[in-house]
Formats: C-alpha cells, sequence, structure tokens
C-alpha cells in the first residue's frame, strides 16, 4: 500500500505538551483492547508506545480486522489521559491519540511467539525469526545501546589521535589459535583466501607503515568450538599503537572503559585497575581471568597436608584448598566431584567443620595439631566445608578454580564491575600431545627477556596481558616483536621451517627490515564488554544477527548447499563419500 500521508511523529515522542495537535502515527499494533464503545489499539515503532483511541464505529469495526503486530497508519488529536489514569512507565503515558482514521499499510499473520518482553519462545525459534525476536523492547535496547557505545568507542579514541583504518577480510590462512574459515578462489584455482580471524598481521604492518595510533571495529572469524560467549563471526575493538610500553596501552584502554561505562551506562569506573600477575591470578583463583569481587581465595597447603597419614596428599606434589562457608550436602559434593573432573582433576577430598570441630571425609587422617595448623592457615569459620584438590600445579588449581566459579553462581549477584589486568604470562607452553613448544597466546608477543629463548624456553615471560571484568576475559593484548631476527627465533622454536616461515608470514618478515618502530596493542571483545555491561550470559543477545552453538544461521538457514555449476567455476570437487 502506498502512504497516504507522511508520518509527523514517532511513537514515543508526544507528549502533554502535544496536546491539541493533529498528528499522523505509524508503526506496529502492539496490543488491542475492544471495550465496546471504545477501542484502544497500543501503536508500537523503536521510539516507544502510543495508544490510539477510536470510538467511530467505522474506525472500531476496521481495526478489529487489522490483528496484532500489522504495520498502520493513525490520524488524530493529541488529547490528554483522564487524572490517575496515566502509565508515567511509558514515554507518551500521559497523552492518547483520538482517531479520525486509521489504515492498513501491511497485515501481519499470526506470530509463531508472543512478542514480548519476557519471551517464553526457545532460542531456536527466536533466531529463526530472528526479525520478530528484534522487535521486543529488550533486543531492541541491547542493539540501541550497541551503537550508542560503538559511537562513545569512536569518539574517544578519535579524541586521542588514533585513526580508523579499516583492514581486509579476505586474508591469508595463518596458525593464529583458531581454524579459519577458507574461501575458494575462482581466478586461481586450487588457491584459497582465508577470513581474517583478527587483523593481528595488518596492524602490525600498519605500524611499521607510520601509522602510529590505529584502531578499527574489526569484523573476526573464528572457526571454533562454540559457548556463550562466542560467536563464528563477532566484532573486537582493535588497537595499536607505536613506541609504547604496556603502562601506555593500559591508561588509554582504562580511559576508554572509564568513557564508556560513564558515556553509555552512567556509571562511574575507579580506575587504574588492578593489575595481577598470571601465577598469582592461578594461585589465588584458579584461572587466569578471576572475578575478583569476591574473597573465596585458593590456598596453598601442601606442607601441611603431607603431616597427616593421607597418602593422596602424600604421595601428590602440590596439594591446594578452597573454603566454602557452609556444609555441603552429599549431591552437593558429588556435584563439586564432577566439576573437578571436567577441569581434568582426578577427584576432589573433603572434610566439614563446625561446633569448633572437624568432622567426616578425610579429618580422620590428621591429628589434632595439624587440624589446628590447618584451620589457621585457611582461616576457617563455623561452619564450613573444606575442599582439597592434589597433583600437578595447574591441574589443581584449574579444577579448584571451576569449583570457585560454581560457587560464586550461588552467591548473590553484585552490580559491582571490578576491573583487572592479568599479565606476565608464560611465552610458551610445552604441548605434550604435539611433542613442541607453542605459544601461549600467539607467536608476535615479545619476551620480557629474550635471551630467555637461548635457555630454557619454559621461563620465559610474555609482555603479554590480559583485560578481565568480573570473570570474563574481555580482551589480550601484547608488545610486539619488532624485528625479524627475534620474530624468526620464536618461530624455530614453535617448530615452523624456513620454508613454513616465509609461505605463512613472509610479508610480515619483510617489513620488520624496514624500520619496524617498537609497538603493541589489544583486541577488546566488543560484544563481551556489551554482554557484561547489560548483565547477560550470552553475547548473542546484543549481536542483531547471531548463529547457533553450532554455527547454523536459522533465518538464512545456512550454512546451505552450492549447485554444481557454481563448485565447478570455484574448483571444488566434493567427495561425497567422506560426508
Amino acid at each position: 500500500m502506498c502512504l497516504k500521508h507522511k508520518r509527523t511523529h514517532t511513537c514515543g515522542e508526544l507528549s502533554e505538551a502535544d496536546v491539541g495537535k493533529i498528528v499522523t502515527l505509524m508503526g506496529w499494533i502492539d496490543s488491542l483492547r475492544d471495550h465496546g464503545a471504545i477501542l484502544f489499539l497500543n501503536l508500537r515503532d523503536r521510539y516507544g508506545i502510543t495508544q490510539i483511541v477510536a470510538k467511530d464505529e467505522e474506525l472500531k469495526a476496521k481495526a478489529r480486522r487489522f490483528g496484532h503486530e500489522s504495520v498502520i497508519s493513525a490520524i488524530g488529536e493529541v488529547v490528554r489521559r483522564p487524572r490517575g489514569m496515566e502509565k508515567r512507565e511509558l514515554s507518551a503515558g500521559t497523552i492518547d491519540v483520538g482517531a479520525t482514521e486509521i489504515n492498513l499499510i501491511s497485515k501481519s499473520k499470526v506470530p509463531p511467539f508472543v512478542i514480548t518482553d519476557e519471551v517464553k519462545a526457545k532460542d531456536e525459534l527466536r533466531l529463526k525469526y530472528r526479525y520478530l525476536d528484534l522487535r521486543r523492547k529488550p533486543m531492541q535496547e541491547a542493539i540501541i545501546f550497541r551503537s550508542q557505545a560503538a559511537q562513545v568507542v569512536r569518539n574517544y579514541l578519535n579524541n586521542l589521535g588514533f585513526l580508523e583504518i579499516e583492514t581486509p577480510i579476505l586474508a591469508k590462512s595463518t596458525p593464529e589459535g583458531a581454524r579459519d574459515f577458507l574461501v575458494p578462489s575462482r581466478n586461481h584455482p586450487g588457491k584459497f583466501y582465508a577470513l581474517a580471524q583478527s587483523p593481528q598481521l595488518y596492524k602490525q604492518v600498519l605500524m611499521v607503515a607510520g601509522f602510529d595510533r590505529y584502531y578499527q571495529l574489526a569484523k573476526c572469524f573464528r572457526d571454533e568450538d562454540q559457548r556463550g560467549d562466542r560467536q563464528p563471526e563477532h566484532t573486537q575493538i582493535d588497537i595499536e599503537m607505536s613506541f609504547v610500553t604496556e603502562e601506555d596501552i593500559f591508561e588509554v584502554v582504562e580511559g576508554l572503559m572509564r568513557e564508556l561505562f560513564k558515556k553509555a551506562l552512567d556509571t562511574e569506573i575507579k580506575t587504574p585497575f588492578k593489575q595481577i600477575t598470571h601465577k598469582e591470578a592461578m594461585e589465588n583463583y584458579g584461572t587466569d581471568k578471576p572475578d575478583t569481587r569476591f574473597g573465596l581465595l585458593i590456598k596453598d597447603i601442601t606442607q601441611i597436608a603431607k603431616k597427616g597419614e593421607y597418602r593422596i596428599f602424600n604421595e601428590a606434589p602440590i596439594i591446594k584448598s578452597f573454603v566454602w562457608n557452609g556444609i555441603l550436602t552429599r549431591k552437593e559434593l558429588d556435584d563439586v566431584e564432577k566439576i573437578v573432573k571436567s577441569y581434568g582433576g582426578k577427584g576432589i577430598s573433603w572434610m566439614k567443620f563446625e561446633n569448633a570441630n572437624f568432622s567426616g571425609g578425610i579429618s580422620k587422617f590428621f591429628n589434632q595439631n595439624v587440624l589446628y595448623e590447618l584451620r589457621e592457615r585457611l582461616e576457617v569459620a563455623s561452619p564450613s566445608t573444606i575442599l582439597f584438590t592434589a597433583g600437578g600445579w595447574k591441574d589443581s588449581l584449574l579444577a579448584l578454580g571451576g569449583v570457585r566459579v560454581h560457587f560464586i553462581e550461588k552467591l548473590t549477584p553484585s552490580c559491582k564491575f571490578e576491573f583487572a589486568w592479568v599479565k606476565d604470562f608464560p611465552l610458551l607452553e610445552f604441548s605434550e600431545e604435539e611433542q613442541s613448544w607453542v605459544p601461549s597466546h600467539h607467536i608476535f608477543t615479545m619476551p620480557k627477556e629474550p635471551a630467555s629463548l637461548d635457555n630454557d624456553p619454559s621461563s620465559s615471560i610474555a609482555r603479554h596481558y590480559d583485560l578481565v571484568l568480573n570473570g570474563t576475559e574481555l580482551g589480550s593484548g601484547s608488545i610486539r616483536i619488532h624485528t625479524r631476527e627475534l620474530q624468526e627465533k620464536v618461530m624455530k622454536i614453535i617448530g615452523l621451517s624456513d620454508k613454513e616461515m616465509r609461505e605463512q608470514f613472509g610479508f610480515l618478515l619483510d617489513a620488520l627490515e624496514y624500520g619496524a618502530p617498537p609497538h603493541g596493542g589489544i583486541a577488546l571483545g566488543f560484544e563481551r564488554i556489551l554482554a557484561v555491561m547489560k548483565g547477560m550470559k550470552n553475547i548473542q543477545e546484543v549481536i542483531p544477527f547471531p548463529k547457533t552453538l553450532t554455527g547454523i544461521g536459522l533465518l538464512e538457514d545456512i550454512p546451505s548447499e552450492v549447485d554444481g555449476e557454481r563448485l565447478k567455476e570455484l574448483h571444488v570437487k566434493l567427495d561425497s563419500h567422506k560426508f
């Protein structure tokens, strides 16, 4: 239908100041209440809801035929609502529009789920009909919030002299931690592009080119197993700077977070952020992305625990402990056991403390003097359950870290935002599976002491840092290697041959020979930041068109098959017997 009239106002714009005006509104029918003599119709757009009042019999008869979610136009006079009938929670809740004309613009089928704030539809249905899900107020608010936050980011970095520079999406396939999405080339048979996992190599080349302050809201593509804080296609706030130290980058990012939370959430963020070494984070929290809002610290009790007669402790290199202020039931202890094993731990040991006495579990293996030492070391209060893991340093800590997260989720949610920098990660780790050294993060990170690579690579500490907020890793960054000699040394340590280095990273290595400045940066997960700010557990709530956890686009029905002629053009042949 062609529009007969021009929209004069949005559905959230009118107020008592507009009483007496003749207006034309357009939007979706949110609800319709027929009281016989009067028909009330709530008209909705992204700006708000305005109540349309129809008294004319012909208008009422017409409106009854429209149905929810149909698009209509309504013309009428703005009138004030009777005293006591206002809806202050609505932006236009003190006025009505007395309709003189109502026209159908686009009729809607019956929606597959009720479009309401507290939707009861399953995620699969919401994603299949995403355009309907996006009409809901919480989703509209989330996407509007995303847009506003992006503007804050751009304005802040622009004011600091950063340049927004786009880098290619069609890139070279390189080993950067996740699988690439590959794109076959039609013009070059047998060759492929990769969708960029990140702008890492390009932004380093930009530093060599002299653009000493770069940023972009970059699209990144990673073919990895999905979870609540991952999507195959996501956006990161990508930042790179030349002639900087870690502290320079911390200062810029802390200022960005302060500005973002103030402008987009009206919340003051305290700076500077806490700084924790990777070793401290692991030993105190059992994770490299700790939620520091709560106590519940993990403690080492190896020396005390070995004074008892518990064989598992006496044979283990390290014993760690975590105290929960409360007595756990048998079922709760079984749940803890499952968590420990899911993190690779062999099992959990425990004892209880109440009425000034230890009891149950492994308490029988220790005399009173050892139990007293244990109580002092762990600062145990009554009633409590003491949990223990025994084994290697990393395995024991990761297991108790998972248990700590499990118990934090039982606590009253905290509205506090607590940032932390986790720094001084190992540069390399030895992979038993691959029987070789692998980078803890990526191979472009500068070691604190380059000479350590010649002696014991396991002792080399990276100039790497992660930004963590309330137990969520928001992003990672590092000071980069800026000489070809050192970059090739790291590549050789992880087992790359000269040919592999040249084929995979040749253009970066060449660039490092032409006066590369010292540089560093960070990549912050934009959706992760937004999700934490909005108190959401799944980043799909701040992405307009997300995929499922298995990477399926239910709206578009992707991935989909491609006909044989198109595959032939791309010189791709499928071996159906292998699928």
